[in-house]
């Protein structure tokens, strides 16, 4: 598929934002990895997709440079405030539906790659790590932005697409990390 094309698609699946970029120009800093340590979403060490388990900072950035092309994606959400728990939920769980949904087409079309999501990993609830179990989706098993250490606010603006919370309006972030 063309960039205009992706572009395209990424469109049709909802997605408000979205850009093609060269992986080269995603600025990391592994600042944000103390965010995972803080375990605030209560995965840290019992999910394959996070920390310490998924890599360290400059792994998960290899990871990323080994391949050409970033697929940035946005989508946004009418959240009023971040008390409004179900309603975060639900927006990172459609958000990493389309996600699938896109990064299926590219797949059909050649594209290799793996997915940068909202959140880690939610395919099994808990994570097979949790029992001492293998996991059981790898080629599916996604981490988030503050896992790899994007710094997704540099991000944004590189690909011109809206980062901030404005407006009871919460943008939602991934990447499809493709050749």
């Amino acid at each position: 598929m063309t960039k205009e094309e992706i572009l395209k698609l990424a469109k049709k699946e909802g997605f408000h934002g979205a850009a093609v970029i060269e992986t080269s120009r995603i600025v990391f800093d592994a600042a944000f990895r103390p965010y995972c340590e803080e375990n605030l979403c209560g995965q840290y060490g019992v999910n394959y997709s996070c920390p310490p388990a998924c890599g360290t900072p400059k792994e998960m950035k290899e990871r990323v440079l080994a391949y050409p092309w970033a697929l940035v994606v946005q989508t946004e959400w009418d959240i009023e405030d971040f008390s409004q728990k179900e309603k975060l939920i639900f927006g990172k769980k459609c958000h990493n539906e389309a996600m699938f949904r896109m990064i299926g087409a590219l797949r059909e079309a050649g594209h290799e790659g793996f997915m940068i999501g909202a959140s880690g990993c939610s395919l099994c609830k808990p994570c097979a790590m949790a029992k001492g179990e293998p996991c059981r989706f790898p080629s599916l098993r996604y981490s988030c932005m503050s896992a790899y250490c994007i710094y997704v606010k540099k991000l944004a603006e590189e690909c011109g697409i809206r980062y901030d919370y404005v407006n009871g309006s919460l943008p939602y972030f991934g990447t499809f990390i493709f050749r």
